[in-house]
């Protein structure tokens, strides 16, 4: 069941389209001459145009592509597979609420749909139709993940000319100078996504996309358009422990994405806390069906694996944002950082645009919950956490009220036992993967040897899960440790009224908390851990292509070990 949030947020989504009205709304031209609605010319004199006062579909007869504009700017150029020449322009339907081209040259044909109100263009594949290629000109590509962190492609750092990369779904192309983002999204996650690259030092970038229908396959390309609708700032090692105010305001309230890059060059999403008041206290968007989060003014935070610190990325009453770059031993940040709206939050407003409102658009409501796994991703939480039971039973004690409280006092044990039990589930359940995440990439390995460098790079991150559990095993202890301690205490503590019996429930409540602080960092650094190899297996697709099989098959493995976080594991930090 999803949350209140995304029920209001599917409903908003349903009333977009209605409550929206384009200034011209739908229009089809042929050159300079208006096409009527209703009728469906079969053949264009000149350049053919669909509009919907957003969106406006250009195909040029005996040209090679399809322009996406809006207003006079060219967003995307689509190209199909063995199209040369688009010699055949019809009109298969044209309505108040939207028009469908057909467009095709020899052996290749495909439809182009427009709604009103909308900012996608639908693309179906007709005969000969293998392959669509988006032309829009981007240094960076994001590839957002719900599950863990996104992968952001940077194309400086990439020499090859083609690349293959883990689309699973959509794919972002970062237009322009930050006013543009082209998203294209389709139906199936096994079709292969490859980026085009050209250009050489600071005018390298990712040309376009090319994405495979599969048979019947649908591909939507949408534009978010604002001013800023995305933004990059590099942060620099000396950037570390300062505040830096971002040359950028967010052109609208949404739950804002900032990528940022780490030393080793994975990135690290955040959620940019929002402001309403100046000085007052921050909201976090949350998309996992449970509201909003406040935070204090200090921004001060706490998580498994970072501890207290100040949330880094936020924005303040006038929507200016700010990035705050760690100054930590466990992650530093250097290289850019990548901003963009990924959901709504209750101001957006109705004829704004997200990623996920794209997502739930095109593919619809169910296949969009089935990607977003919102059940899977949402945190879960079983029994007292070890520091809450050290609190409730020393306050007891202190009192002096551990008889007349006998029952509160064993409620207190069996939930202590039952979070322990639970955490410790958690960790073997990572554990469990990285195993035999190391099996598969040992298999691999011997199966592949000319792969064998970037194997022992996924290898050696899977590595550091054993590291870690061993480095806290001692302290860790068992859930049957604890199950003896609470039968210790039982026996000795319970209802035990003597001088020393405050100092007897400390010594127990220390022992406890020792076993729930090492189980509850060390899930959390699994996670990290887990997070990593997802995000490096993507990576390391788009050095070297023949790593796509290997790659898709440890990131899956990952979702599932991701799935059903502890509260306290830091899921969206």
């Amino acid at each position: 069941m999803l949350g209140d949030s995304m029920t209001l947020l599917t409903a908003a989504l349903l009333l977009l389209t209605s409550l929206q009205e384009p200034a011209k709304g739908i229009q089809i031209s042929d050159g300079a001459e208006a096409v009527k609605p209703g009728e469906t010319p079969t053949s264009f004199k000149s350049d053919a145009t669909l509009s919907n006062g957003r969106l406006s579909i250009v195909v040029p007869k005996g040209g090679a592509g399809v322009e996406i504009r809006v207003g006079t700017a060219t967003r995307a150029t689509l190209h199909f597979s063995g199209l040369a020449k688009i010699d055949r322009i019809a009109v298969l339907e044209y309505g108040k609420g939207g028009a469908t081209l057909e467009i095709g040259g020899k052996g290749v044909s495909a439809k182009l749909k427009l709604k009103k109100g909308d900012v996608t263009v639908e693309v179906q594949p007709g005969e000969g139709a293998e392959k669509l290629r988006v032309d829009c000109p981007s240094r960076f590509i994001v590839l957002p993940d719900f599950f863990a962190d996104d992968i952001v492609i940077d194309a400086r750092k990439l020499p090859a000319a083609s690349v293959e990369i883990p689309s699973e779904n959509f794919v972002l192309q970062l237009a322009g100078k930050g006013e543009a983002i082209v998203m294209s999204t389709f139906e199936n996650k096994e079709q292969d996504v490859r980026l085009a690259l050209n250009g050489t030092g600071d005018g390298r970038v990712a040309a376009g996309s090319e994405i495979q229908f599969g048979k019947g396959r649908k591909i939507w390309v949408s534009v978010l358009e604002a001013p800023q609708i995305w933004h990059v700032r590099d942060i620099a090692p000396a950037d570390a422990g300062k505040v830096l105010t971002l040359d950028w305001k967010m052109p609208f309230p949404a739950a804002w994405r900032c990528d940022l890059t780490r030393a080793n060059d994975l990135a690290d999403s955040w959620e940019m806390l929002l402001q309403k008041d100046k000085d007052g206290e921050y909201t976090k968007p949350s998309w996992m069906g449970g509201g909003p989060e406040r935070m204090p003014a200090t921004r001060k935070r706490w998580t498994t694996v970072l501890g207290s610190f100040l949330y880094p990325v936020y924005s303040d009453a006038d929507r200016t944002g700010y990035i705050a770059p760690l100054k930590h031993d466990k992650v530093a940040f250097r290289g850019p950082a990548v901003i963009y709206p990924v959901n709504r939050v209750n101001d957006t407003p109705l004829d704004a645009f997200t990623v996920v409102d794209l997502v739930r658009n095109t593919l619809g409501a169910g296949p969009c919950e089935y990607l977003l796994d919102l059940e899977g991703n949402r945190s879960t939480n079983r029994g007292r956490a070890t520091c809450s039971s050290r609190d409730v039973l020393t306050g007891i004690y202190k009192e002096g009220a551990q008889k007349a409280k006998h029952a509160e006092v064993e409620k207190v044990l069996q939930d202590d036992l039952l979070f322990v039990t639970f955490i410790r589930s958690r960790i073997t359940r990572y554990v469990e993967a990285a195993g035999k995440i190391r099996e598969y990439l040992a298999e691999q390995k011997k199966a592949h040897p000319e792969l064998a460098s970037l194997i022992d790079e996924l290898d050696k991150i899977a590595g550091e899960v054993d590291t870690r559990f061993a480095a806290r095993k001692e302290k860790m202890k068992t859930p049957d440790h604890v199950a003896k301690l609470n039968d210790d205490f039982r026996r000795d503590v319970m209802d035990y009224e003597g001088p020393d019996a405050l100092d007897r429930c400390k010594k127990y409540a220390s022992a406890l908390v020792e076993v729930g602080d090492n189980q509850d960092e060390l899930s959390g650094e699994c996670r990290w851990v887990i997070k990593a190899i997802r995000q490096k297996a993507g990576l390391l697709m788009a050095v070297d292509a023949r790593m796509a099989p290997i790659a898709a098959e440890l990131r899956a493995k990952c979702a599932e070990a991701l799935k059903g976080p502890a509260g306290h594991e830091g899921n969206r930090h």
